[in-house]
């Protein structure tokens, strides 16, 4: 049975099947290039890739779509770059509580970080990171359930020219995610 990020015929999510044409897309053939050669290191140590969960279009309060992956651990493990790159900003809401946003090298692709314990004390705006560097620790901030330890894990595909990393387009890359969490120094 194909996994369900790459499924085309279908998306499953809990209780039922949706229509792939009336979703947002997943990521375009240039992602999927651009990720051949770039895989991701699954952001949470100890956590392999066949073990991750396809939370990409779970539903959400006002019917809003989730479009990023949720990653389960227990509270306190590290969160690790996915990718080399730099931390652009480290910040708090309501929403994502402690959070850390980071750029790959060639300023492609935005990863935000969510519902962080705390941040590494190794890690401030401006720093360039190497794959698999603790960035912080999985947590419940934000609007996460206390019971629930999490990473929230979104990629984004900046526009070209575009100031405003913040806002680029959702991508999933569940499918890219092809290297098991290890923290590396």
């Amino acid at each position: 049975m194909p996994h369900p990020a790459t499924d085309t015929a279908r998306v499953v999510t809990p209780g039922k099947v949706l229509d792939p044409s009336t979703l947002p897309v997943r990521f375009a053939a240039a992602d999927s290039d651009y990720f051949a050669g770039h895989p991701l290191m699954v952001p949470v140590d100890g956590i392999a890739p066949e073990k991750l969960r396809d939370t990409y279009y779970e539903g959400r309060d006002g019917a809003r779509r989730h479009l990023s992956q949720d990653i389960r651990a227990p509270r306190g493990t590290p969160v690790l770059a996915a990718v080399d790159g730099k931390i652009l900003r480290m910040s708090q809401n309501t929403l994502g509580g402690i959070t850390l946003y980071a750029v790959d090298p060639e300023g492609k692709y935005v990863f935000y970080y969510a519902h962080l314990d705390h941040y590494s004390d190794a890690v401030t705006v401006g720093l360039e990171v190497k794959q698999g560097e603790v960035l912080g620790y999985v947590g419940t901030t934000g609007n996460a359930p206390p019971d629930t330890p999490h990473l929230h894990f979104q990629t984004m595909r900046m526009a070209k020219g575009r100031r405003d990393w913040w806002n680029g387009t959702p991508i999933d890359v569940l499918p890219f995610m092809l290297i098991r969490g290890e923290q590396r120094q």
